[in-house]
Order: C-alpha cells, then structure tokens, then sequence
C-alpha cells in the first residue's frame, strides 16, 4: 500500500500527468507545454515542474542564451510512467466515448 501512496503523491493533481504526456513527445520550453496543457495557470504549471523536477520525473536545461532558454525533458525514471500514461489515454478515450456517446 506504501508504494501506491508514495505513486500518488508524486502524481496527484490533475496537471502533473498532462504535463508529462506532453514532455513525452519530446524535450519543450514553458509557453509549449503551456500551450498542450490548456487551463493551466503559468504560476500553477511553473510549481508543478519544480516538483515534478523535485521527484526526478523531469530534468530542466537551461541554456546559455540571451534571454535565457530554458528545456524541460522526461528523464528515463519519468519514462517508466509511459505504460500507465498510454493506459490512462486509452482509458480516457473509451470512457469519453461511453459517458458522452
């Protein structure tokens, strides 16, 4: 039971999947992830990626560059989540489909 709380408490909130299903089609800058993750306030995304960060799911880059860039990209660890993420996408469109017809 320990290690579905410990699972939960690193994913819980409704942002923090959304945010990884968009890392995973590859390495994006804030305002990209902003943009797949509609609904979601810069201020509440920016604290999401620094615990996401904090729970070694997603590693940020930033790179010398006037103004600065900086990257966010799923680790291999983040990876690990991409049975689940695709199982909950499937999930997701199926229930869509029977709820809303």
């Amino acid at each position: 039971m320990l290690s579905i709380k410990d699972a939960l408490e690193a994913l819980e909130g409704k942002w923090k999947l959304l945010i990884l299903f968009s890392l995973s089609a590859g390495p994006k800058r804030f305002k990209q992830i902003s943009r797949d993750v509609p609904g979601i306030t810069d201020k509440t995304l920016s604290k999401e990626l620094k615990n996401l960060e904090s729970n070694q799911l997603i590693k940020r880059e930033v790179f010398d560059a006037f103004p600065p860039a900086v990257e966010y990209t799923i680790t291999a660890h983040g990876l690990s989540l991409e049975k689940v993420l695709d199982e909950l996408h499937f999930w997701g469109l199926s229930h869509r489909n029977k709820v809303m017809g």
